[in-house]
């Protein structure tokens, strides 16, 4: 079966992302636009990630629980978790390896938790912006052994991304890796709407071709490029 998946998005709780960008009001969207998985990975943070989850069974969407860290080179990666209790977890860990800045809210953006009603319930003051104590490396391989999907970033981007921060992508077991524009590369090559708006959700997809719609399935799925088509 075909399945359309969208494994980088956003939502209120990442400071450069539109505080309207709602977990509720992602998946809803995501729900318009014929995803089917789902992943929210906010910067440095999961405390969205509850809201998240009941969202996306309401619509009927299966939720992959993720972050996008920030190593201490400054390269995001997405980390991605089947459940909600592990990702939380994870979360927490990677928030102890941030620097204790506190966020100015005027100059980088609110950072908002909120319930599946889009009720705000807090706020991070932790500036989520910042780049973790942790290397590229670490982050790869201690996520793998986590059972997590490890995903380089928009790769083929010029900041933020291994290819620009370092130069070249160290041969680490990664599920795959994402681009803005896929072209063939040595792992799995997803791409992913990255979205920080409502109007950019599902801008960019992948269609995998899967044996049914669950956890095991995509990462079957996701460990054959013959499978992924945009």
């Amino acid at each position: 079966m075909q399945v359309r998946i969208d494994l980088h998005n956003h939502s209120c709780l990442s400071p450069c992302a539109d505080d309207g960008m709602l977990p509720s009001l992602l998946a809803l969207q995501a729900m318009e636009r014929g995803i089917e998985i789902l992943a929210l990975t906010d910067h440095n943070a999961t405390e969205n990630l509850d809201a998240f989850g009941e969202a996306c069974k309401l619509c009927s969407i299966m939720p992959v629980y993720g972050i996008e860290v920030t190593t201490i080179e400054e390269v995001h990666l997405l980390v991605l978790f089947e459940g909600l209790k592990e990702a939380r977890a994870y979360g927490s860990a990677i928030q102890e390896t941030l620097p204790r800045r506190l966020n100015q809210a005027e100059r980088f953006g609110r950072q908002i938790i909120c319930d599946v009603a889009g009720t705000v319930v807090n706020e991070v003051d932790l500036m989520l912006s910042s780049a973790s104590s942790l290397s590229f490396d670490e982050v790869v391989v201690d996520a793998s052994k986590a059972g997590a999907l490890v995903i380089p970033a928009h790769i083929d981007r010029p900041s933020y991304s291994v290819l620009a921060n370092l130069g070249f992508l160290p041969d680490l077991p990664y599920t795959a890796v994402e681009m803005v524009n896929p072209t063939p590369q040595a792992w799995t090559v997803i791409t992913a709407s990255d979205a920080h708006f409502l109007e950019e959700v599902g801008i960019r997809s992948c269609i995998l071709e899967m044996e049914e719609i669950g956890w095991e399935a995509l990462k079957r799925s996701l460990g054959d490029q013959k499978n992924v088509r945009y």
